[in-house]
């Protein structure tokens, strides 16, 4: 029997960040390569391992029904050996206001290759908290690119959840699939709509969703685009209140670009819907196929992928290149990168 690979993988390496972390496990048990990881988020003030991100690791653990050592608080150091593959029910709790959307991220590449299909039910986190996708961004940006690759997921809300209780809850459903097709997004083409979401939890009383979408409106209707903004106010989670709004660009060649932005104490809601439309149009203004966060999240699913895959982006990120540089590290799959104009092109090559 030919003894599996170890990746070793250092995780002070590039942005030192809990994002090195996520990505290496979920390509060990996509690829079904042990893997050895040191140094975990060595470039952050708390170093090791928080509660979110064990919980990434123990849930994707579970999917694989993988053999775990290092996997405690603090922990910098961790052995990761997958197996199948197998799917079901899976549940995972955060406990604290840790990104449930930074989970999903983490484990829907192993999703992917499951042998029935996956729940994964997350409780006790949040869906909307800084340095992480909203919750809604996931669900009408990063879920529909990734189905032009063939992958069928879908997510639903339960109970939204801020910083810094948290109390969030949601499930997200994966069908898998044999082969991840290539994506090809090579140009905006022409802009078919905008739309958004903007949600307040127990704040309706100060019109804040509301406040957050009008101001969105404004900014992007002076800009010369029309909106469609959906106002929710939520009332799902009675131990944390809390706001956001995020929007997206749809081009008739398939591209969606994204943008949000996560309500604060002494933040005004305008100040709030104004900011996401502001990185709206700092995408549209020059028209890439991905926006800058999408750049990043898109790069497993394009190692993963069988033939060639390739997207515009107006920046390389930090991001972007250390998923890059895992991917390569980890995958056989290449990367090239650029320049077109304004623009950046990523493409891979096997």
């Amino acid at each position: 029997m030919v003894e599996a690979k170890l990746f070793e993988i250092d995780g002070s390496q590039k942005s030192g960040s809990g994002t090195i972390l996520r990505l290496a496990v979920a390509l060990s048990a996509a690829t079904g390569e042990p893997l050895h990881i040191f140094n975990i988020r060595e470039n952050r003030p708390q170093q090791g391992l928080k509660p979110q991100h064990l919980e990434a690791v123990l849930t994707a653990a579970k999917l694989c029904n993988a053999e775990v050592k290092g996997a405690t608080l603090g922990s910098k150091e961790l052995w990761f050996k997958p197996n199948e593959v197998k799917g079901g029910n899976i549940e995972a709790q955060i406990g604290t206001a840790g990104s449930i959307p930074m989970l999903l991220i983490a484990t829907l590449p192993i999703c992917i290759f499951a042998k029935d299909p996956v729940r994964l039910h997350v409780t006790k986190g949040g869906t909307d908290v800084y340095h992480s996708p909203t919750i809604n961004y996931l669900r009408n940006v990063f879920l529909p690119t990734l189905k032009q690759m063939g992958l069928e997921a879908s997510v639903a809300v339960h109970k939204y959840g801020y910083y810094p209780k948290g109390m969030g809850e949601v499930t997200m459903i994966v069908k898998p699939t044999e082969v991840l097709r290539p994506i090809r997004l090579n140009k905006f083409g022409k802009l078919k709509s905008v739309k958004g979401v903007s949600v307040c939890t127990l704040l309706a009383d100060k019109k804040v969703a509301k406040r957050q979408a009008k101001a969105a409106h404004k900014y992007l209707s002076e800009k010369g685009y029309s909106t469609e903004i959906e106002v929710i106010n939520d009332q799902s989670n009675l131990f944390q209140r809390g706001s956001s709004i995020a929007l997206w660009a749809i081009a008739d060649t398939g591209s969606t670009l994204g943008a949000d932005a996560i309500g604060q104490l002494k933040k005004t809601s305008e100040a709030v819907g104004k900011e996401a439309a502001e990185k709206l149009y700092a995408e549209l203004s020059v028209k890439p196929t991905v926006d800058v966060h999408m750049a990043d999240m898109l790069v497993p699913y394009m190692a993963l992928a069988e033939g060639t895959s390739s997207f515009l982006t107006r920046e390389v990120s930090e991001h972007l290149v250390t998923n890059v540089w895992l991917a390569e590290n980890m995958v056989k799959t290449r990367f090239k990168t650029q320049k077109v104009n304004n623009l950046f092109r990523i493409e891979t090559s096997s």
